[in-house]
């Protein structure tokens, strides 16, 4: 199998000077400088003895710098921990705790924590730097070698940290890249570093945020409008939060496709981003932080049909599984295998909880509930166990919130339990609550809460903080 850094250089050969990374501050960056920034970072942290066997904490800008040091230390053998950017300090400090670093790589003002966090006082401390001449030889990195060591959300406990073998980033590039393929130069607007290592890997440019990701709710509409303006913007993958927004920027704006995910994609949400534009190409992108992608739809194959299903309690759909992905349903449950599946945690303890050993393959537990149709499409109800019951029956979220979202003046709902019993919360214009109740009594809930904000998650903004809804009601 190919490596993302064989893919990289072939995109460098075919494409040198293409423009490769626009950062937030408009710096551009071409192939052919981020190979060559890549190789000067190598060759200086080789100097220092960074190689084969360890494992770099990662903490820099979000900017070309950044992806060459993904490179460079890839090439050198070494892997790379990414700490969960959401839980800020806390996730930096739990990253250095769990993987056992060696060495802690930073730009800018993030050096500075190399002085004030005691996880880092032992560490080598690598910065940027490009140091001319020849690399030592080095023996290309192996399938089963650890490329990276990211970490998931939190939202159900502690992060776990996740190995990524080189052979494993290498099929999740594979399995993308038919979503992404297109003919023509794009200019795409990224929110989801993965899918800028892809990019690297294909030889298409990767405009990045100019906003601060862990601060979505200070991103106003037009700033996001001005930003895709100014860059020249093709295509957008971005998260259902932000799509929200680009649903509120001129129509002129030159984005012909979004691809949005990190979190459910209503139909309201589609609607609106029609509304504001009728040709834009939708494709709504299911997976998960061990397994991405696992399903995709093109909201231009959404028949009217399957839209009233939507509407009337059955899910909501997310499409066709990808090629090469393996997914059943036990026990109501997506499970998933495959060579972009990850088959296990960095501690072996948490594998009990959400793998499945079936002879050779193993099988990752998504934790949410769905099913097939009979064309052999995907269906979400929600995460499993947040089900309620009506009438001694399990409702689960999405056969709920698919609908009331459709509701007039919902802003954003999200089912719950209230002592007990099923209860409907609702941000929105309160001025509707009395048709509100009406319409939740006709899918058997009784309860409905009215609340100034639904709190959300803190890496996408896209999913609900269930633990802090359920505090808040």
């Amino acid at each position: 199998m190919t490596s993302i850094l064989g893919d990289f250089a072939d995109a460098v050969a075919r494409h040198p000077d293409r423009v490769a990374i626009v950062d937030g501050t408009g710096k551009e960056t071409t192939f052919r400088q981020l190979k060559a920034r890549a190789d000067g970072f190598a060759r200086a942290w080789q100097a220092r003895g960074v190689g084969q066997g360890d494992r770099v904490l990662l903490a820099m800008k979000l900017d070309a710098d950044l992806y060459a040091s993904l490179a460079a230390l890839w090439s050198l053998g070494a892997t790379v921990v990414l700490p969960e950017p959401a839980m800020g300090l806390a996730g930096l400090r739990h990253a250095a705790k769990v993987t056992n670093v060696s060495a802690f790589c930073s730009s800018g003002f993030y050096g500075l924590l190399k002085f004030a966090l005691p996880e880092l006082w032992p560490l080598r401390h690598l910065r940027p730097q490009v140091l001319d001449g020849n690399l030592l030889d080095l023996p290309a990195p192996k399938d089963a070698d650890i490329a990276l060591i990211s970490f998931t959300s939190g939202t159900s406990g502690a992060p776990k940290a996740i190995p990524r073998s080189h052979g494993f980033l290498s099929a999740q590039h594979h399995a993308i890249v038919p979503l992404l393929h297109s003919t023509a130069p794009e200019r795409d607007l990224v929110a989801f570093p993965v899918f800028v290592l892809i990019n690297i890997a294909s030889g298409q440019t990767s405009v990045l945020p100019n906003w601060k990701m862990s601060r979505l709710a200070d991103l106003g509409a037009g700033q996001l409008e001005q930003w895709v303006i100014r860059q020249n913007v093709s295509r957008a993958l971005l998260p259902p939060s932000l799509c929200e927004k680009l649903a509120k920027v001129t129509p002129t704006a030159p984005v012909h496709t979004v691809f949005t995910g990190g979190g459910p994609v209503f139909p309201d949400l589609v609607t609106q981003l029609k509304s504001a534009k009728p040709d834009l190409r939708i494709v709504c992108v299911y997976g998960s932080t061990e397994a991405e992608p696992i399903a995709h739809l093109n909201s231009d194959e959404v028949t009217s049909d399957d839209h009233a299903s939507m509407m009337s309690g059955k899910g909501l759909l997310v499409g066709y599984p990808v090629d090469d992905l393996q997914v059943r349903i036990v026990e109501g449950e997506i499970q998933v295998a495959g060579a972009h599946v990850n088959s296990g945690y960095l501690d072996p303890k948490h594998d009990a909880e959400n793998k499945i050993h079936d002879g050779a393959v193993v099988w990752h537990r998504t934790g949410d509930a769905g099913y097939f149709d009979d064309q052999g499409r995907l269906w979400l109800l929600g995460r499993v166990g947040s089900e309620v019951y009506v009438s001694g029956e399990p409702v689960f979220p999405f056969s709920v919130e698919v609908a009331a979202r459709g509701w007039e003046g919902v802003t954003r709902c999200a089912l719950s339990a209230k002592g007990g019993k099923p209860c409907l919360v609702i941000e929105g214009d309160d001025r509707h609550q009395d048709e509100w109740r009406q319409k939740a009594g006709q899918l058997g809930i009784r309860s409905i809460k009215i609340v100034s904000k639904i709190p959300m998650d803190k890496r996408h903004a896209s999913k609900v903080d269930q633990a802090a809804l359920r505090k808040l009601i």
